[in-house]
């Protein structure tokens, strides 16, 4: 019984990966061939890591008290 479980999990981890290789490798050539894209997604990513920090921040300073 562990041993079917655990073939699950690696057949899931598995695809997992491998969904993952293909959204970057396809991510990848739009990347490089759209220019607009590039810039949206730079903007998303700047706004999403100001965001992270910003919540970080946060919790730090509620745990300091």
């Amino acid at each position: 019984m562990m041993y079917k479980q655990t073939m699950g999990f690696v057949k899931g981890l598995g695809a997992g990966i491998l969904a993952v290789t293909a959204v970057t490798a396809v991510g990848s050539q739009m990347m490089k061939k759209d220019k607009h894209l590039r810039r949206s997604v730079n903007k998303a990513v700047q706004a999403v890591g100001s965001a992270a920090s910003s919540m970080v921040g946060s919790v730090e300073h509620m745990f300091r008290g």
